[in-house]
């Protein structure tokens, strides 16, 4: 049954008032040190610090992170993105063996890779995303990988290199509803969005695919539920909702804190649309119980779900 919510409007002090459910505990466990310090020995980077992630402590601890390659510094500048924007000089061809070899120390049963925009390559990148899944594959035999992709500026045949490569999960972020990309997402474009999650399917029919949504830009409920049929009707099988955490002054406001019912609630709606699996709540990311979320897919799938 759907549950009746109040709205919680916008005020100027919401930033500095963030609710009591969205604390966290400060990272600091032994895994989170084993893990900190391997990632500065390969020299490499995750998401999970660049973005400020709010889950950095659990996921680490966990002896899970999101691997983030051809550099820190993106060549686009989204209004709610705590990485370094910029013009990138950064790239290393070595780095997916080194992802590879992380990997197989951590021992890891489902890995998450992601990058920066890199729209300076002709391929955005992709041949690296490729060439990361094949190093994973030959390290960690058996270890699910999923990718997280940039748009490749809309390049059908840079997502056929990452297609190719046979990674477990294409992940792409939606990100907000249309009517923001403009303001919260310089460089990408909604419909480019959809049109990868058309094409993946049309490539590999099997191949599951995810994406996420952040909420508290300034999205209406209309909006964001057009935004999640869209995604189905893409035939997008996994989907993550969170709150907006403004990483500074300089980023976009937040307009509105989502309290952990109204969560709740969405995450009917979608299923409802036809998800496979929902991960919402206020802390969540998209890598956030990553490996977990493929697990309950697949046994939906047992199941004849």
């Amino acid at each position: 049954m759907a549950i009746s919510l109040p709205i919680l409007e916008p005020s100027p002090l919401q930033d500095r008032r963030k609710p009591g459910w969205l604390k966290v505990r400060a990272p600091g466990g032994a895994n989170y040190i084993r893990l900190r310090s391997l990632m500065r020995a390969q020299n490499l980077h995750t998401v999970c610090e660049e973005a400020h992630c709010p889950n950095i402590g659990e996921c680490w601890d966990d002896g899970t992170a999101t691997f983030m390659v051809l550099g820190d510094v993106c060549t686009r500048n989204c209004g709610y993105c705590a990485v370094a924007h910029g013009k990138p000089v950064w790239e290393d061809r070595e780095e997916p063996e080194r992802v590879g070899r992380a990997v197989a120390t951590l021992g890891l049963e489902h890995v998450v890779v992601t990058s920066v925009n890199r729209d300076d390559l002709a391929d955005g990148g992709a041949a690296h995303f490729a060439a990361t899944i094949r190093a994973i594959r030959r390290e960690r035999p058996g270890c699910q990988v999923e990718v997280l992709i940039p748009d490749f500026q809309g390049s059908a045949g840079a997502l056929q290199t990452v297609i190719d490569a046979r990674p477990d999960i294409l992940n792409h972020n939606t990100e907000t509803v249309p009517r923001l990309y403009k303001v919260a997402r310089h460089g990408g474009r909604y419909e480019r969005t959809l049109e990868l999650f058309r094409r993946a399917r049309a490539a590999a029919p099997a191949l599951l695919t995810k994406s996420g949504i952040i909420l508290g830009l300034g999205e209406e409920r209309d909006e964001l539920v057009a935004t999640l049929r869209d995604l189905r009707d893409a035939d997008v099988r996994i989907l993550t909702l969170g709150q907006y955490l403004r990483p500074s002054a300089r980023h976009l406001p937040v307009a509105k804190y989502y309290h952990p019912d109204e969560f709740a609630e969405l995450a009917e709606i979608a299923r409802g649309l036809g998800f496979a699996h929902v991960e919402s709540g206020p802390l969540v990311r998209s890598s956030y119980h990553a490996k977990q979320q493929v697990q309950h897919v697949g046994s939906r799938r047992l199941d004849g779900v």
